[in-house]
C-alpha cells in the first residue's frame, strides 16, 4: 500500500511559479509510475503530467507543456511538479497519483491518490 500526500500549493499571481511535492510512504515508490491531475470547481478532473518509474519518460497535457515540469526523486520517495508562468486557468486542486500498471490520462489506471493541494492563481 502506498499513501500519498501533496504539499506546496498556495496563492500566486499570474506569471508566478510554484513547486508542488508529493511524498509517498512505502517501499514500492520506485516501482510505480506517478502522475499529477487537477480539478477546478465545476469541471472534470484533468490530466496534467506523468512520469514513468525510473523517470525515463515524461508526459504533459498540451495546456501545460513548456510551463510545467515533472520529476521524481526515488531516494526521497517524492515526485515534484514545477509550475512556471502560471495562468488564471491553472487554478485547481492538484492531486498526485500512483500507478502500478501504467500511465494514462484518464486516471483509471492509477491505484493510489493523494488528497490534493489547492493552487490559486490571481491577476
Amino acid at each position: 500500500q502506498v499513501q500519498l500526500i501533496e504539499s506546496g500549493g498556495g496563492s500566486v499571481l499570474a506569471g508566478g511559479s510554484l513547486r508542488l511535492s508529493c511524498a509517498a510512504s512505502g517501499r514500492t515508490f520506485s516501482s510505480i509510475g506517478m502522475g499529477w491531475f487537477r480539478q477546478a470547481p465545476g469541471k472534470e478532473r484533468e490530466f496534467v503530467a506523468a512520469i514513468t518509474r525510473g523517470g525515463t519518460n515524461t508526459y504533459y497535457a498540451d495546456s501545460v507543456k513548456g510551463r510545467f515540469a515533472i520529476d521524481r526523486d526515488d531516494a526521497k520517495n517524492t515526485v515534484y511538479l514545477q509550475m512556471n508562468n502560471l495562468k488564471l486557468e491553472d487554478t485547481a486542486v492538484y492531486s498526485c497519483a500512483g500507478s502500478r500498471l501504467g500511465l494514462d490520462t484518464t486516471g483509471r489506471l492509477y491505484d493510489y491518490w493523494g488528497p490534493g493541494t489547492q493552487v490559486t492563481v490571481s491577476s
